[in-house]
């Protein structure tokens, strides 16, 4: 039974389609979990959260448009766990996890009144003698979810970004920006090829596609915008 058929049967209903594509899947839905891995939750409870939302992504998907499913069902997942998290917060907080984290938090103050500057994750981790990995995971347990996503002061990087080991997280963001771009118009993936693959000018693309290099521009800034929205809903 091919991919297709398969997916066509599982979002009719088909029970054993479902439970097969989950089964196959596993390795992304393992991918989603991963990205959230030091929020605080256990992973086998994410593991299932994520597999809710592959479920809920088999049932709404439209075979018919001609879309790679995953382009439609990372999305979906990351979604349903970020939902969980926020329904479900606080998690529950070790002694051990509270104590690192005050230690943190006073450290930081000391460090910031010396140098003026923010510390890093790293920087805090060492002067406590732990793993950043365990004092990035305390501090997750101690925090609303949703601060966890805001910026670190005069960066472009959260808190989660400086911790984690970004492989999976990489692999994560190829699948679903490649087949995001996969999903996109002609000329729209050629733009993007153009301009992020061969790193032609605007000016240059224009040329190639008859077009001038403020068609270009504006074309640009919005494909970018409806991949980051895709990215992150």
């Amino acid at each position: 039974m091919t991919a297709y058929e398969l997916l066509k049967r599982a979002a009719a209903g088909d029970k054993e389609a479902k439970e097969q594509l989950v089964k196959e899947n596993s390795g992304m839905i393992y991918l989603v979990v991963n990205r959230f891995r030091h929020r605080g939750a256990e992973p086998d409870d994410l593991f299932q959260v994520a597999s809710i939302g592959f479920l809920k992504a088999l049932e709404r998907f439209d075979v018919s448009l001609g879309l790679q499913f995953s382009t439609y069902a990372i999305p979906v997942m990351m979604g349903e766990v970020k939902r969980y998290l926020r329904d479900n917060a606080p998690i529950k907080v070790s002694r051990s996890y509270k104590e690192l984290s005050g230690k943190a938090a006073l450290l930081r103050e000391q460090l910031m009144q010396k140098s003026g500057q923010e510390p890093t994750l790293k920087e805090l981790a060492t002067a406590l003698n732990v793993e950043p990995e365990e004092l990035a995971a305390a501090l997750c347990a101690t925090r609303p979810p949703e601060s966890l996503e805001e910026l670190r002061a005069g960066s472009d990087i959260s808190l989660l970004d400086t911790v984690a080991t970004g492989e999976e997280m990489h692999i994560l963001d190829q699948i679903a920006i490649r087949e995001l771009i996969d999903s996109l118009p002609e000329r729209e993936q050629k733009i993007i090829l153009l301009r992020y693959i061969k790193e032609l000018t605007q000016t240059q693309v224009a040329s190639m596609l008859g077009i001038s290099q403020v068609q270009v521009s504006r074309l640009e800034k919005k494909i970018l915008q409806k991949l980051k929205i895709q990215l992150s809903a």
